[in-house]
């Protein structure tokens, strides 16, 4: 399976509730699926993944996490929002009921890639 077929696949899927009693995703699956996302970088030993990047200015950075913020509500799973440096924008996807990254964190970061282009 190519980089895009996966995020094409989870672009289509939606996020599920998680409120725990599952385990976190495999290291190994963990980092596949976020080295086919050119954007996103696993960090805190791999129980985060993230995203920076800097917007033309102030207004587009707001637009850009109010864009993030509706995507979120509708699929029920919340990212950390930072902007900072008025243009700076890091998100930031984990599934904090299981301490970890689950399949709803990749889903939501393909479908952030997909508003963001």
């Amino acid at each position: 399976m190519s980089a895009s077929d996966t995020i094409d696949s989870l672009a289509k899927k939606h996020c599920v509730s998680c409120e725990g009693g599952i385990e976190p995703l495999a290291a190994d699956v963990a980092k596949d699926w976020c080295d086919s996302m050119s954007h996103w970088s696993l960090v805190e030993d791999g129980k985060m993944i993230r995203r920076r990047m800097n917007t033309r200015n102030f207004q587009t950075g707001l637009k850009h996490v109010q864009t993030v913020g509706e995507l979120a509500e509708q699929e029920g799973h919340h990212p950390d929002l930072h902007l900072t440096g008025y243009r700076h924008l890091t998100i930031e996807l984990t599934t904090h009921a299981i301490g970890g990254l689950s399949e709803n964190d990749f889903i939501l970061a393909a479908k952030i890639d997909r508003v963001l282009s």
